[in-house]
């Protein structure tokens, strides 16, 4: 069902949920055509530690979702084209971690997407300290794993496993109103009108 949520922008989605379940706007992906959708698969790395990373990939089921808190540390690069190989050849559908990756090009040349805090060229050390499937933060948001994660140009959005089926509904509701305004606007009226806002504030 989760795919359903994917015909959606992130944003719609975030107007559905009551714009909770972002996370922070610095998390864009590293090429703007990128988007990505499915269940998330959650870890939570030690800084400037990324083995987490790798048994994630590894371990994750085709269609997930990476989504990893690097414990606040952001200045490294955790994720690069060699992983994402990895996860794009086993099925993973992306990554989205609070912090940075690297070797954009190549990632971004082989169309695995990835949504990060920025690029940052340092190396990780491979301790292996952290937490898989465990629930994580990021920004004021808990996700857990299986929570929906859908992201695109505007950011990233998490929805809860239990509001899968209202948010579908809201965000369809949402859309169809959207085009009736869309309609409104290409009649040459303009949205102060549409929304009745020349009325309620007397303008």
């Amino acid at each position: 069902m989760y795919k359903e949520l994917s015909k959606f922008s992130a944003a719609t989605i975030c107007e559905a949920l009551g714009n909770v379940g972002f996370l922070p706007s610095a998390i864009k992906p590293i090429a703007k055509e990128m988007k990505v959708c499915g269940p998330a698969y959650t870890v939570q790395t030690m800084p400037r530690d990324n083995i987490l990373l790798h048994r994630a990939y590894a371990y994750a089921q085709a269609g997930d979702v990476l989504i990893a808190s690097c414990s606040g540390f952001y200045e490294a690069g955790y994720w690069g084209d060699l992983m994402s190989l990895g996860a794009k050849t086993k099925g993973i559908n992306g990554l989205v971690i609070d912090a940075c990756v690297r070797d954009a090009d190549d990632i971004e040349a082989m169309g695995f997407p990835v949504f990060s805090r920025g690029l940052c060229i340092r190396g990780t050390s491979n301790h292996g300290d952290g937490t898989l499937n465990e629930p994580i933060i990021i920004g004021d948001v808990r996700i857990n794993s299986g929570d929906i994660i859908i992201g695109d140009r505007d950011g990233v959005v998490v929805v809860p496993q239990n509001r899968i089926e209202e948010t579908i509904e809201k965000a369809t509701a949402r859309e169809a109103k959207e085009e009736r305004t869309r309609a409104e606007l290409r009649k040459g009226r303009v949205s102060i009108d549409i929304y009745g806002w020349r009325e309620k504030f007397g303008w």
